[in-house]
């Protein structure tokens, strides 16, 4: 059994301080400083991948136009004069956003030249690109894709 000093040595060194019971400030800076240095690495890998998330869909909406356009062309025997032609024929639900510029009614419309047209006497639409006037990921312009 313990003796009466070995008891009162240990109930002394269990109790604590106020001191000796929080944090230093100290140590409050270094978690800060961890967590500032965790969050300033993650944020702009976040931000690329949000844009790289958008570009993927641009890729896909540029594709998915483009055979539209061809479809059309095909199927009509002309080409369609603007993008609306594909929604009032049924080929799209309606006019894709442009993720880019965050609108369906920024896209770059290319029309082709009268002399390659399908209908000689109505040249239409040939191709479709983004209007915005950023550079991608890659080093190219939006607008280029």
């Amino acid at each position: 059994m313990a003796s009466p000093t070995q008891s009162g040595k240990q109930r002394s060194s269990n109790k604590r301080t106020a001191f000796e019971r929080g944090f230093t400030l100290v140590e409050l800076m270094i978690v800060i400083a961890i967590i500032t240095t965790i969050i300033s690495v993650s944020v702009p890998m976040y931000q690329k991948s949000i844009l790289r998330a958008k570009e993927s869909v641009l890729h896909s909406n540029l594709y998915t136009l483009r055979q539209l356009i061809d479809e059309y062309t095909y199927d009509k025997q002309k080409a369609p004069q603007g993008l609306e032609d594909l929604v009032k024929e049924g080929y799209l639900r309606q006019i894709p956003i442009d993720t880019i510029t965050g609108q369906s009614t920024t896209w770059k419309l290319i029309m082709e030249d009268a002399s390659g047209s399908a209908s000689a006497s109505e040249p239409g639409l040939f191709d479709v690109r983004s209007g915005s006037d950023k550079m991608s990921l890659e080093g190219t312009p939006y607008s280029e894709w």
